[in-house]
Parts: structure tokens; C-alpha cells; sequence
């Protein structure tokens, strides 16, 4: 016994030591890719001296005396701070994941859809159309990233590189180009693009119900729950004489016309709706592209972003404040790095002296402010992507009566550690075979059926092209630019023409006084081509026919525009930009909800005389109003709880206590709230309870502002089909029995979740919010790497579609799926006053300190303070780090 307890104390220790070693070794690793942050540093590529001050979030403030040196340090601090996340950008705008991550089908299958859609090659094109100022910061922001590659391993780059390397065969990291930076924008486009999601989900939802107005019920317009639009005067923008950009009303179309016009659309819709349509391979497909900004299905979560501004006769200071929070799914790190990009003297050689958010792969600042300006962005929603049911027969498609060849191309995946992916990419001239991409629904497409009045398949069959303003090259790298020179509301406007995906709201404020509004963006405008909204483009189109085609684009002098407006205020939060302007940018805009609120906060602080601050502004980005409640609440007040089957008179009393919560209750989501925590509850069992019956997953609510104006107008039908349940053949249920089911259910599950005391319950506890850096955040990766590389979770208030926008998805449970990722408030009378807050650090790195050190502040409402003159930012440094160039070899 003696000797066994030995062995097995001598095997513990040497086990002890093994641990140990391990840990030890896992510090090193960790530690190695930490970046030098003061002192000196000498580099090739510099043209001279460059200062980089960092504040105790370890944020850069950049000073150098030319733009290249400029740019060149961004490139460097981004690549000492997020390579990681830089380069697994690149590879998935590339369609390159495969090569970093291995023989992972999901991977796999997301790099064939990125390469058929051909980001890379867009990219490259794009290159070539930039401004030469353009083409030499992101020729220079590339040598900074390159300089701090150069000698570097993987491992000293970033401890994820280690990790991955232990699975697969990473090999050198490349050099940086400015392409790669180029192609971020494309995923941005992506993950920002409108109507997508709608114009497959009218067509899914049809082939479930097929009921084209049951249908269009799920569909509201954007001015349903009557909110404001941005720009509310028609005067105050000047559309272009002649021009083409406006929408026909319904009485300009001939009886006739769009008689025949709505068989049309019936017609498509049945076959868009029938089994084996080509459009499931074509959502498959869509469905694979990485959401690298995370704003999937953005409208459909009721996520977007906030932006404001406030004249001066409002505020304290008699100067504009500017406030913006943009919602992206939670990401770690950040989507976003903070940056200040000065130049020591500001002339037409070196024109910067800018701070705010950038994106690390890209020059420059997104959103911020300069000495003169500073403004705000939020997606504008224009629906800039159709489908297009092209007729395939061979290697050609039916345009106009003819056969066209078929434009092919052949990509390889490269994926490590097994054999490469051969593909050919088909394109019609809207774009390529979407529907092509996933071998296993090539047979769904060759099947599907059509309208009867379609030309007939042949042996090809039909498929599905994707026609998208984001696959022509544009300027917005220029404009992204622009706006970091700008220096006056012309200067904004003229960026804003330049920026053409994804298409922006552009809130501005000026130290001249002025506020103001530009919406941009390439916006196609659509022939009628079709009834049942074919010309708002909410339902595919017919490809082979010339009529549905895009005819050209929205000028921009006709896109909404504001300055100075009379009651002071500008609200841009995603709702419709105008009401004059509706049909040909969008008819599935958000529902104004949020911005709804804003406004009617601002509005009656003037109203009451009071002279608004910063912290008022800040507050107000904190606002947890939920905006259905007292639309919803009285129903549910009202409604009478289930009797027969299971219920007795003691289960109805236990689910009287919980509905005894919305007594009284003000409709304030705080993450303490016990009534919060039960309406959202009541929530998410309506939606289920209303439609999971009826509608297939994919089309089934997530909840949020477009669902907040359905359930509205149920409530007043309550002998709407969608209340009944279609599984319960022989009864008909009504909105009364479907609210008192709901209430029921909620509180059983919550009882379960949360214990059987209503009192007790807090919304926190079921909102929360957890970050992880992917890949290694992974919840079934091994616990020392999820450590790691996760944070959380946290306990948050708010909700979708509110004011404080923290997502969650009714169909998958209360966890925080999106949230405003940065918050700045701007001061326009002391730019020294102005606050900011990322969601967590400008760091990926575990142990460097940044890697989540603002996420406490953030999720309590907090900010730090913003600064950007010299004076402010050496005040507030705790290192400096200067870059000297290197001297040239002797002789």
C-alpha cells in the first residue's frame, strides 16, 4: 500500500511538472505576440520620424509629417494590434478560409459561394478606378503592415496562429496588398445589403401558404407603424429634372397592364413557392457567404444603427452634438479599432487630422469627426440585390428570345491538409449562378418548375442569378478618404457621392452651426416589369424577359438630403430616408421604431426648454423603452387564460401571478426587470405559438420592429388565419385563445429557467451577452483556448428594435445576438469634450490588457473621454512608441 501511495505520489508530481511546463509554455506563447508599444523602432519605408501615442486603452494616436508616413504607421499599429483578425479577413474575402482553417465544410463551402461571387476579383478591379492620393495610402498602409510582418513568425504575430498551426499546415503569412484591404469593403457590402432576405422570404412563405395577401400581411409597408422619415419636406432636396429615378404610381399603369402584370407575378410566385424551386439553392448558397461584419439578416433582427444630430440652438454649449452607435453582431475582437490619424502640420500634402473608428485592413477612419466636422453612418437599406429565374439549356440562358452563351470561369479552393475544390462559376449577364454553387441542389434547379407563361426548361432547367451594385467596382475607398479631409457640409456631400457600397446614411454637424443628412449609395432603379412589387423588386424576377431589368441608377442629386432642418433635429435610425422617395430605394426599410423614440425624446426636451448635453446624449443611446409594449400589453391584460385540457383553476392562478408583472409596468427593459423579463418571454412564445405552424424555418419570426407592426395588425383582426392553428384541423383558433396560450407558456418556461417566483425573475439573467474571437472561441473547443479567446458573459437590458438595440433572435432563445458595437457622442463646440466607447478593446491579443478592457464601461452605459487636439492626446498618452525611418546603406 505503502509503495503504491509512493508510485502514485511520485506519478501526481511528475504530472504537477508536466502541467506546469505546459502552463509555462502556453505564458510564452501567449506573451510572444504582445507588440512593443514604446520606445524606438526602425523601419524601412519611412520617409521620416513618426509618433504613435497610446492612452491607457491602449488606443494609437498617430503624428507623422506625410500622408504616406501616415498611412504607413496605421498599416503598422493595425498589424501590432489585430493581424489575426486582418488576415482571416483577407483570406474570407478571398474565398481562401480553407487554406487557414482546414477541410471544415461549413469553411469550404463558404469560400466556393465568396469565390463564384468574386470579391477578390471586384477588388482588384476597384484598385485601378481610386484617385492616385487613394492608391498611394493604401500602397503605404500596406508597407506598414509589411514592416511589422517582416521577420516575424506566425506565432509572434498572434497566439491563434499557434493554435491552428498545431492542426493544420499554415505555411509563411503572405505580404499585405492593397487589394486585401479592398476586399473587406465587399464583405461589409454584404453583411449591409437590404431586401435579400425578404424577397426569399415572401417567396418561401408562399410555397408554405399560398396565399400571396397572407403573405404581403408579413410584409408591412415601411411606413406602418407610422413613424417620421429622415427628411420630412419634399423641399428640402431638388430631384433632377427628368429624372428616372421615381416610381410610377399604381394610377399611371393601365388597368390592362397591370392586369396582366399581376397574372405574371402570380404566376412566378406559384412557381417560386412549389417543392424543388431553384430559389432553396440559391438561399443555401447565400446563406454559406461568412457574415464578417455580423449583420445578417439585419432587418430581419431589427438591427441597424442610431445617429443624430442636434442643432445648436438646443444644446449648452450653442454648438451641434453628433451621437452614433452602430449595431453589428457581438464580435471579439471588435469589429472596430479607434485611431487617431494626425498630421503635425495640416497642408494639401498632408491633409489629415482625423479620429475616430476604423477597420483594421483599411486605411483611414469609417466614422469620427475632424476639427471642422464630425459625422455619423447608418445603413441606408436600399434594396441593391435581385434575384433573377434565368432559363438555362446547356451552356447558354434565354435573354430576349435568344440563346446567350453562359460567361464561365474555373476557381480552386485550396484547403489544407486535403485536396483541393474544382468549380466552374456560370454568369448571365445579371450576375453569377447562384444557385449553381452547392452540388447538391444542382438538381432542385434543374427541376424546378416555372410560370406557365415561361419559356419552356428544356434539359437545363432553370436557376438563379444574383444581381448585385456591389459587383460593379466603385470609389468608396475615395470616399472613406474624403471624409477624413473634410472639413464642411460640401465636403461631406461630395464624399458621400463618391460612396457607392454599401449605400449610407450620413448624419453630419459642422463647428459652423449646421446639421444635416445625406443618404448615398448605388441605387438601382427598376423597370415595372411586373406586378405584385416586381418594380420595388420584392419578388424575383423573370431574367430571360428585358422588361425586368435594372434601368440604370438613382442620380445622386436625387438621393434624400437635408441641412439645417427647422425643428433642429436630425434622426437617421434606418427607418424610410423619405416618404417621397420610398418605392425605388426600398419597400423593406426598418419600421422606425428606434428612431420613432429618439426623436420624440429630443423633440420634447426642446419642447420643454432644455439645453441639451452631451450626457444627455449618451443617455439617451441608453434608453430601454420597449416601443410595443403598450400596444401589446393591454391584450395581453385582456386576454382570458386557457381552460379545459390541462388547466385548472390552480394552473391559471400560477400564471396570474406572472401576468400580474405588466400591471403598471412603464415598458423599461433594464436587465434587473422582472416585467421585461416576462414580456419578452410572452414574446417569443406569440411569435411561435402564431406562426411556427404555418411557416417553414427560415421563414419563421426573429422578432423585432417589421414583427412589432405585423403582430399590430393582428391584434385588431382577431379572426385572422395566422392565429389559427393549422395542426389543430377540427378547431379554429382566434388572436384570444393564441394570447392566452402565450401567457401560459411563458410562464412555465420561466419557471423553469428562473425559479418559480415572478418576483425574482430578471431580464439579465436570460439577455446576456457573450464575446468570442473565432475561431478559437469556439464553445466546443477545449476550455484553456475558449478562455482565452471568449469574455462574458454579461448581463444586458434592451432588446431589438429599441433604442439600446441589444438583438436577440425569438426563434433561437434571449442571448444577445447583435449590439450597438461603438458609441460616440461629438462636441462640436470643444472636440476635447466628445466621448466614445468600443464594445470591447482595441486589442485580439489575451494578456495584452485591450483585449476587453472598455466591455465593463460599455455595458454600463459608460464612455471614455474622446481626444483629438495635440495637447488632449499628450495628456492622455501613457506610452509612446516612435517609428524612425531607416537609414540607406552606405554607398
Amino acid at each position: 500500500m505503502a509503495r503504491l501511495r509512493s508510485i502514485g505520489t511520485v506519478a501526481l508530481a511528475a504530472l504537477l511538472v508536466t502541467a506546469l511546463v505546459a502552463a509555462a509554455a502556453a505564458v510564452v506563447l501567449v506573451r510572444r505576440p504582445l507588440p512593443t508599444v514604446s520606445g524606438e523602432v526602425v523601419l524601412t519605408g519611412l520617409q521620416a520620424e513618426v509618433r504613435v501615442l497610446r492612452d491607457a486603452r491602449g488606443v494609437p494616436q498617430v503624428y507623422a509629417d506625410d500622408a504616406d508616413d501616415l498611412f504607413f504607421a496605421q498599416g503598422f499599429v493595425h498589424a501590432q494590434d489585430r493581424f489575426f483578425q486582418m488576415d482571416l479577413r483577407r483570406h474570407a474575402t478571398a474565398g481562401r478560409l480553407a487554406e487557414l482553417l482546414g477541410d471544415v465544410p461549413e469553411v469550404v463551402r463558404s469560400d466556393v459561394v465568396v469565390r463564384t461571387l468574386g470579391w477578390r476579383q471586384v477588388a482588384e478591379q476597384e484598385l485601378t478606378l481610386l484617385d492616385p492620393e487613394t492608391q498611394a495610402a493604401l500602397a503605404a498602409y500596406a508597407d506598414g503592415v509589411n514592416a511589422y510582418l517582416d521577420g516575424r513568425s506566425p506565432s509572434e504575430l498572434s497566439a491563434a496562429y499557434t493554435v491552428l498551426g498545431a492542426q493544420v499546415d499554415l505555411g509563411a503569412v503572405e505580404p499585405w496588398t492593397p487589394a486585401d484591404s479592398l476586399a473587406w469593403l465587399k464583405a461589409v457590402a454584404w453583411s449591409l445589403r437590404a431586401n435579400y432576405d425578404a424577397e426569399l422570404g415572401r417567396a418561401v412563405a408562399y410555397g408554405a401558404v399560398g396565399d400571396v395577401g397572407l403573405v404581403e400581411q408579413l410584409y408591412p409597408a415601411p411606413s406602418a407603424a407610422g413613424s417620421s422619415p429622415v427628411v420630412s419636406t419634399v423641399d428640402a432636396f431638388s430631384p433632377t429634372a427628368g429624372s428616372t429615378g421615381g416610381e410610377p404610381s399604381p394610377t399611371d399603369v393601365p388597368d390592362e397592364v397591370a392586369a396582366e402584370e399581376q397574372a405574371a407575378a402570380d404566376a412566378l410566385a406559384e412557381a417560386l413557392g412549389a417543392d424543388g424551386d431553384p430559389l432553396g439553392a440559391a438561399q443555401e448558397a447565400l446563406d454559406a457567404v461568412p457574415d464578417l461584419l455580423g449583420a445578417r439578416g439585419a432587418l430581419e433582427a431589427g438591427i441597424g444603427s442610431n445617429a443624430w444630430a442636434v442643432s445648436g440652438e438646443h444644446t449648452a454649449t450653442g454648438a451641434p452634438l453628433l451621437a452614433n452607435d452602430v449595431h453589428l453582431d457581438a464580435e471579439l475582437p471588435s469589429t472596430w479599432s479607434q485611431v487617431g490619424l494626425h498630421c503635425t502640420e495640416v497642408d494639401d500634402e498632408c491633409p489629415y487630422d482625423v479620429s475616430g473608428f476604423s477597420y483594421a485592413g483599411l486605411p483611414g477612419v469609417v466614422v469620427g469627426r475632424t476639427p471642422q466636422v464630425a459625422w455619423g453612418l447608418t445603413n441606408l437599406g436600399a434594396d441593391v440585390t435581385d434575384l433573377f429565374l434565368e432559363r438555362i439549356r446547356g451552356e447558354t440562358y434565354l435573354r430576349d428570345g435568344e440563346e446567350v452563351p453562359l460567361v464561365t470561369r474555373t476557381e480552386t479552393v485550396e484547403v489544407a491538409g486535403a485536396d483541393p475544390v474544382t468549380f466552374t462559376v456560370r454568369s448571365t449577364e445579371h450576375g453569377p449562378l447562384v444557385s449553381d454553387v452547392l452540388a447538391e441542389v444542382a438538381a432542385a434547379g434543374r427541376a424546378a418548375p416555372v410560370p406557365d407563361l415561361a419559356p419552356p426548361s428544356g434539359l437545363g432547367g432553370y436557376a438563379v442569378a444574383l444581381q448585385w451594385t456591389a459587383l460593379t467596382p466603385g470609389r468608396t475607398m475615395d470616399a472613406l478618404l474624403a471624409l477624413d479631409r473634410a472639413s464642411s457640409w460640401a465636403d461631406v456631400r461630395g464624399a458621400a457621392r463618391l460612396l457607392d457600397s454599401p449605400g449610407q446614411g450620413v448624419v453630419y454637424a459642422g463647428t459652423d452651426g449646421s446639421i444635416g443628412y445625406q443618404a448615398s449609395g448605388r441605387v438601382p432603379v427598376r423597370q415595372l416589369g411586373g406586378g405584385l412589387g416586381q418594380s420595388q423588386g420584392t419578388w424575383p424576377r423573370l431574367g430571360w424577359d428585358p422588361a425586368y431589368d435594372w434601368a440604370g441608377e438613382v442620380p445622386f442629386e436625387d438621393l434624400p438630403s437635408v441641412l439645417d432642418p427647422p425643428d433642429g433635429v436630425v434622426v437617421s435610425a434606418n427607418q424610410r430616408p423619405s416618404d417621397a422617395f420610398l418605392p425605388f430605394l426600398s419597400a423593406d426599410l426598418a419600421q422606425g421604431y428606434r428612431s420613432e423614440r429618439v426623436r420624440e425624446v429630443l423633440l420634447g426636451w426642446v419642447e420643454e426648454g432644455r439645453r441639451i448635453t452631451a450626457a444627455d446624449m449618451e443617455s439617451l443611446q441608453q434608453d430601454v423603452q420597449d416601443p410595443f409594449a403598450e400596444v401589446l400589453v393591454p391584450h395581453l391584460l385582456a386576454a382570458p387564460l386557457p381552460e379545459g385540457g390541462d388547466s385548472t383553476p390552480e394552473s391559471r392562478a400560477f400564471t396570474r401571478e406572472a401576468v400580474a408583472l405588466l400591471r403598471g409596468w412603464d415598458g423599461s427593459t433594464t436587465a434587473d426587470s422582472a416585467p421585461a423579463a416576462y414580456y419578452n418571454a410572452v414574446w417569443a412564445n406569440l411569435l411561435r405559438l402564431t406562426f411556427a405552424d404555418q411557416l417553414p424555418e427560415q421563414a419563421q419570426p426573429v422578432g423585432g420592429g417589421r414583427w412589432f407592426a405585423v403582430v399590430a395588425d393582428l391584434l385588431d383582426d382577431p379572426d385572422n388565419p395566422w392565429w389559427d392553428d393549422a395542426t389543430t384541423t377540427t378547431v379554429v383558433e382566434t388572436r384570444d385563445q393564441v394570447l392566452g396560450r402565450a401567457l401560459t407558456d411563458a410562464r412555465l418556461e420561466l419557471t423553469a429557467s428562473l425559479g418559480a417566483d415572478p418576483q425574482g425573475w430578471q431580464w439579465g439573467r436570460l439577455h446576456r451577452l457573450e464575446l468570442r474571437q473565432q475561431p478559437l472561441g469556439d464553445p466546443g473547443l477545449p476550455w484553456p483556448v475558449r478562455e482565452l479567446w471568449s469574455v462574458g458573459p454579461v448581463e444586458l437590458g434592451g432588446g431589438t428594435s429599441l433604442v439600446r438595440s441589444t438583438s436577440w433572435d425569438a426563434r433561437e432563445g434571449y442571448e444577445v445576438t447583435s449590439v450597438p458595437s461603438m458609441r460616440l457622442v461629438a462636441d462640436l463646440a470643444d472636440p476635447d469634450a466628445s466621448r466614445w466607447v468600443d464594445l470591447a478593446g482595441v486589442s485580439e491579443h489575451p494578456w495584452s490588457g485591450h483585449q476587453s478592457d472598455q466591455l465593463s464601461t460599455w455595458a454600463e452605459g459608460g464612455s471614455f473621454p474622446w481626444p483629438s487636439t495635440p495637447g488632449a492626446v499628450q495628456e492622455a498618452a501613457t506610452d509612446e512608441l516612435v517609428l524612425r525611418p531607416r537609414a540607406p546603406a552606405p554607398g
